[in-house]
């Protein structure tokens, strides 16, 4: 659906509702769930948010044109438009930061599969070489299996560790040293003895697949936070495989989401923690630019060791620990305690997690905006005075920032984001200018995946016209260097490069949009930091390599 607005045209997904006016966060409603347990075109098989429900729904039945109207148009997917100017914003349902409490989601989504779908969308959606499900499984383990030595590109070349993850339809030349996700489960990593996966949309029949054939019956722990239908179909979906358990997450604040993305590898050589951007499902190690963050291989800490051995100058085991505690589930004490048991000294980045909950006093600096506030000041270095370095954010959904600026977004969560150092700089926190990157209508209809990539990129109607003063700060997205132009981002990042963007002073990889639900907001006159969802990433920083 297109509508005319203050910005131009703006697209809306089939659901045009954020979860800020849908009480399950995100979650189809119970009808749902069954309607689409009777057809595999109804939606995707594992639980997802709706904006993914209506993108896969519309690239299993497109509406379809005559021919004689067809053959009047020149395909999109031909057309090599060198333009990227956009029509507005993509939009589609929310997946975080709701406010409101109106539980109308099924049906808006029945009003919408009434309307016209615009021609540009169908023609794009009806390409003769839409790749089904399976294809692009397969497609995947093509991938996988190309002629590159992972395990040389790991230990060499890469300092930080951070790649990207491997696009299927750009030149072979920009998967380089990427990473998919068979690589990083291969048995040149590690010799698997049992394994716990973190994630937000979890197809468990996929993953099984990604496990190398010897390791597919190795115990694997999956970290959720389903409930009610979808937690049920996701357990169903496990029930083939008796090696599987499950933790839930706690999401006592209302609309909060489980939206940290971490793999804990246990081998019989040492321990793996990655920490990355996509969901476990095809579709986001498939043609959409995602980021990973690989640790090395830590070994195992002789025996009688001290329980402060083994900690890394970023005190980064002390901090996953903490955040693992968070989850307050006795299934995650096996994992605490293995990590307890590790060497993870050479560790250079700092984790930087959310977890829902309402801190005070010394706890308010030990997750969000907050954290990174209290990490940048006491290891970032200080910027030079009278110099404008920039704060580059880019995310791939959006929640409610308030009516202007001063709500949220330019006082509390700038203020974090140009903490740097115990100098005391000459410039004013306004005048420290804001770029926010997020995908045009255009860069998802001349993506890899089409419109169908919107589907991934939640920013409901109702909620941007409610902050188009947010507007202003937009950029297109744009990825040269790396050929992903047109591998639409679900990676999140942060960073504070220089003016001429030849320095860095610092970079986070993370799962956090751009929401307050992700990172959290003061209340009680900034005596209290309320967080609704978990959300875990990595910091660089310049001092610790």
């Amino acid at each position: 659906m297109l509508q005319e607005g203050a910005h131009g045209k703006w697209t809306v997904s089939s659901s045009d509702e954020s979860a800020e006016e849908n009480s399950d966060s995100e979650k189809p409603s119970t009808s749902l769930v069954l309607n689409a347990a009777r057809s595999r075109t109804s939606g995707p098989q594992y639980p997802c948010s709706d904006a993914r429900k209506a993108a896969h729904k519309r690239k299993a039945s497109p509406l379809k044109f005559s021919d004689k109207k067809v053959s009047t148009e020149i395909p999109l997917a031909e057309k090599q438009r060198t333009s990227q100017e956009g029509l507005g914003w993509c939009l589609s349902s929310s997946d975080e930061e709701p406010e409101d409490q109106e539980k109308h989601a099924y049906k808006e989504m029945v009003k919408e599969e009434k309307c016209d779908v615009p021609e540009e969308h169908t023609l794009n959606l009806c390409k003769a070489e839409e790749l089904s499900e399976n294809q692009k499984a397969e497609e995947c383990d093509e991938t996988s299996s190309e002629a590159q030595d992972t395990w040389d590109m790991l230990n060499g070349g890469n300092p930080f560790r951070f790649f990207l993850t491997k696009v299927r339809g750009i030149e072979q030349s920009y998967n380089s040293g990427a990473l998919h996700i068979k690589d990083i489960l291969s048995p040149l990593f590690g010799t698997l003895i049992s394994s716990a996966q973190f994630n937000y949309c979890i197809d468990v029949g996929w993953l099984v697949k990604q496990y190398p054939q010897e390791f597919r019956k190795k115990p694997l722990l999956i970290v959720h936070g389903e409930k009610r239908e979808s937690k049920a179909e996701l357990l169903a979906q496990a029930r083939p495989y008796e090696n599987i358990s499950f933790c839930q997450a706690k999401l006592d604040i209302a609309f909060g989401t489980h939206h940290t993305k971490m793999m804990l590898l246990l081998y019989e050589e040492g321990l793996r923690v990655v920490i990355h951007t996509s969901n476990l499902i095809a579709e986001d190690w498939h043609q959409k630019t995602q980021g990973i963050w690989l640790s090395p291989l830590y070994p195992r800490l002789p025996q009688g060791s001290t329980g402060s051995a083994g900690e890394s100058a970023t005190n980064f085991k002390s901090d996953i620990i903490s955040y693992l505690m968070a989850y307050n589930s006795p299934t995650l004490q096996e994992w605490i305690d293995l990590i307890q048991e590790h060497d993870l000294s050479e560790t250079r980045v700092y984790l930087l997690g959310s977890t829902p909950g309402r801190y005070q006093g010394s706890d308010k600096e030990k997750w969000g905006h907050l954290r990174l506030r209290k990490l940048l000041k006491e290891h970032a270095s200080s910027i030079p005075a009278q110099e404008s370095w920039p704060v580059v954010g880019q995310f791939s959904s959006i929640g409610s920032m308030g009516a202007d600026g001063s709500k949220w977004l330019c006082s509390e969560f700038q203020e974090s984001l140009v903490a740097a150092g115990s100098s005391v700089t000459t410039l004013l926190k306004c005048d420290i200018p804001i770029h926010l990157i997020y995908p045009t209508v255009n860069n998802v209809r001349q993506s890899l995946e089409g419109y169908p990539a919107g589907g991934s990129l939640p920013y409901s109607i109702q909620t941007a016209q409610k902050q188009l003063w947010l507007h202003s700060y937009f950029h297109k997205w744009s990825a040269e260097i790396s050929g992903r132009s047109h591998a639409m981002p679900h990676i999140k990042t942060y960073m504070r490069p220089s003016p001429d963007f030849k320095k860095i002073a610092w970079f986070l990889v993370t799962s956090a949009n751009l929401s307050k639900a992700a990172w959290g907001a003061l209340e009680k006159n900034g005596t209290q930091l309320m967080i609704r969802s978990y959300e875990l990433g990595v910091l660089f920083l310049p001092s610790a390599y």
